[in-house]
This record gives C-alpha cells, structure tokens and sequence, in this order.
C-alpha cells in the first residue's frame, strides 16, 4: 500500500486540502456573514450555512479522518467509539453540505421561475429555517453509520480501529439501508440539481426573448435591462456552485452504480483499478467543499472587494504598530 502512486499522492493531496479548505471556508463565512457582498439575505444565509458545512467537511473527513489515517496508524482518534463517531459525523456532514446545496438551487429555481411564491419563500426566516431543518435531517439520517463497524481487535480493554461488521454486508436491513442512504446522497440531489437548472434555463431564455421583444418595441433602441443584469450575475453564482458540484461529484456516483452493478465489495490490493477509481472519486468529491470560495472571488465583485479588505486589514495594523 504505502509504495502505490494513489497512497502517495493521497499523502500530499490531503493535507493541501486542508491547508487551503479550513481558511477558505473560515474567511467565507466571515466576509458572507456582514453581509456587504451586494447579495440578498436571503442568498446570503444559504451560502453561509454551505460554507459551514464544507468546513466541517475539511475539518471531520480530510483532516480526522484521511491524514490520521495516513500520518498517525495509531492515535486516541482510533479508539472504537471516536472512531464510529468521526464515521458518523464524517457521513453527516457530506450529507447535510451536498443537500444545502440542493436547497439553495431550489431557492434560485423559486426565484426565478414561481413569481407568486418567491416572495414567500425567497426570504431569511425561510433560509434559516431550510438550514436548520437539512442540518437536523441529515444527523438523523446518518445516525446508523455510528453502529456499522466493530474493534479490529481489544487491548487492555479498550476496542480500537473500525472494522465493518459482516452482518452490514449479509443482513437485507442493513443492504437496504446502504442502498437508501446512495439513493438519498448523492443520486437524488445530482439528477434534481440537473433538472431545477434545466428548468430555470428554460425559464431565463423563454423570460429573456419575451423581455428584449418589450424593450425593443418600447423605445426601439438597446439599452441595458437592470433586471436582467441582476439576474444574470444571480444565475452566474448558481451555474457554477451547481455545475461544480455535478463535475466533481460525477465519478463517485458513476462508480457506486457500477459497483452495485457488477456487485463488486473489495479490492484486491492497492494497485486495483477499483480501488484507484474509489480513492480519486472521494479525493474529487472532497475538492467540492473547498470550492465555493473560489467561484464567489471569480464571480462577485464585491466579495473580491471585501476579500481584498480582509488581507489588507491584518498588513495595515502590521504597518501601525511598527510605526507606533
């Protein structure tokens, strides 16, 4: 295992993951939640409780989980308990961050496309509310993962490692749970962030040429639309967290069909092409709680203002107190 190109570069992706996902997500949340990035609150609130959830993904998964697996084989962190609840936890958060992400697309698909509800729905009560309620869901929903493995072996009393119980894999409650639990994330949330962004596709070009017709008729000359421009940086924002998440996501999911498929469970060695496609699809669908951060710099010009600001600000006290 320890000579394979995939556990090399696992080494090296991991901690860099980390590195760039904790502060990433961390100046997020803080420059999203004072609310000058010239975004709705409502906006706001979705993008700020994704942030939260995709830091929690860096901190749970990559750096819990992955690099105390591949730096530190025998930790505290491997002690039974904690480690079914870095499971547990590791499971809930990638289900809580990948349904947010199906809420805020709804959200836009609202606010697009259902005129006489988006003045209902499109607000902070109901983002809050829409936060609060996948958060508690998805917890509730990973809660049996907490009880799939067993101690690989018990020393002084005390169970360490995680070892899958072979009744996960011979009892049908336990395979119908695994098959749920797929199902749930990421399959439904890929084909209805596929399906919500076709339908406000449809909308926004039917929306656009009936607009330009208006205008043109109007006053017969082709002045910019405010309405439309907002919609389109709105519909720019949605486009790219959205179309990360499929591009980054496709390959986990294509392979957890095939593997149901060709009803394949293990891998013989480090080298198989199995389990080289299973590692680069988790250190892809990793990548996506990282990337946010990046498409609101490239996309919004006032979060880049703010970001700017955010450096600047710790440089100047610098400057300050070497002057004072």
């Amino acid at each position: 295992m320890h000579s394979s190109v995939i556990y090399q570069i696992q080494r090296i992706y991991h901690p860099v993951l980390a590195a760039v996902g904790v502060p990433v997500n961390l100046m997020a949340i803080v420059i999203l939640s004072r609310g000058k990035c010239g975004l709705s609150k409502c906006i706001c609130r979705y993008l700020v409780g994704m942030a939260v959830a995709d830091l929690m993904v860096v901190i749970i998964d990559v750096i819990l989980r992955w690099i105390n697996l591949l730096y530190f084989p025998v930790s505290f962190l491997d002690i039974t308990p904690v480690c079914s609840l870095i499971i547990f936890l590791g499971n809930a958060t990638t289900v809580v961050s990948v349904w947010l992400t199906v809420a805020f697309t709804f959200d836009r698909f609202v606010a697009i496309c259902c005129e006489k509800v988006k003045t209902k729905y499109c607000i902070e009560e109901t983002a809050a509310a829409v936060l609060g309620t996948v958060s508690v869901l998805g917890c509730l929903e990973s809660v049996p993962w907490y009880f799939v493995n067993e101690p690989r072996y018990i020393m002084d009393n005390v169970p360490w490692g995680c070892e899958t119980k072979p009744s996960f894999r011979a009892s049908p409650a336990w395979a119908a749970f695994d098959l749920f639990h797929l199902i749930l994330t990421p399959c439904v949330p890929f084909f209805l962030i596929s399906l919500l962004n076709i339908l406000t596709v449809r909308r926004i070009l039917v929306a656009s040429r009936v607009r330009r017709g208006l205008r043109g008729r109007s006053d017969g000359e082709n002045h910019k639309d405010p309405e439309m421009e907002n919609r389109k940086k709105s519909i720019i924002l949605l486009f790219s967290i959205s179309g990360s998440f499929i591009l980054l996501w496709v390959t986990h999911v294509v392979f957890n069909i095939y593997l149901r498929i060709a009803g394949t469970r293990s891998y013989s060695s480090y080298t198989d092409p199995v389990c080289i496609t299973q590692q680069t699809s988790k250190m892809l669908q990793l990548l996506s709680s990282c990337t946010n951060t990046c498409i609101y710099v490239l996309t919004q010009t006032k979060f880049r203002e703010e970001l700017k600001n955010a450096v600047k600000y710790p440089l100047i006290l610098i400057v300050k107190l070497v002057k004072s």
